[in-house]
């Protein structure tokens, strides 16, 4: 058994323990019940909660957050549009999110895949101040995407 101040008082029976606890006003807490004897300490149990909630919430606090924001674009999408897309990308990488650029081929514009690499190529270059690939270009069905992030700084 541990004491309020962090002393060992020793192995007491269970009743004993309680005794002791209620002298101090406070709870008896088992702390490691799988030791043999059991390690209990004499603590103001609802404090100890409340405690680790705030530890928790502070925790939580200095989480950081983000959402994955998809831009999309087409092998022949045209200049000025796509200037408007890197606005758009800038915007978000500057927020800290993360951005999922994706190419749409449809029809035959399939063939043109080398077309739509080009443009995502383009786009990585054109914001590689702020940002990095974090997964380079990859093929999927009809669509061609790829997810820039926020350069760790």
């Amino acid at each position: 058994m541990i004491d309020p101040d962090g002393n060992q008082i020793g192995v007491l029976p269970t009743y004993k323990a309680l005794a002791t606890a209620g002298d101090f006003g406070l709870d008896l807490v088992e702390i490691s019940p799988n030791a043999n004897p059991p390690v209990c300490k004499i603590m103001d149990y609802g404090r100890y909660k409340y405690e680790q909630t705030k530890k928790k919430q502070e925790a939580k606090k200095k989480q950081t957050t983000f959402q994955v924001k998809e831009i999309k674009v087409r092998p022949k999408t045209g200049e000025h549009d796509l200037q408007t897309k890197l606005g758009h990308i800038r915007k978000f990488i500057e927020k800290k999110d993360k951005v999922k650029v994706t190419v749409i081929f449809r029809g035959r514009e399939i063939t043109l895949s080398n077309l739509g690499r080009d443009v995502l190529q383009r786009m990585a270059e054109e914001v590689e101040d702020i940002a990095v690939v974090e997964q380079y270009p990859k093929f999927e069905g009809r669509t061609m995407f790829m997810i820039l992030a926020a350069k760790a700084s």
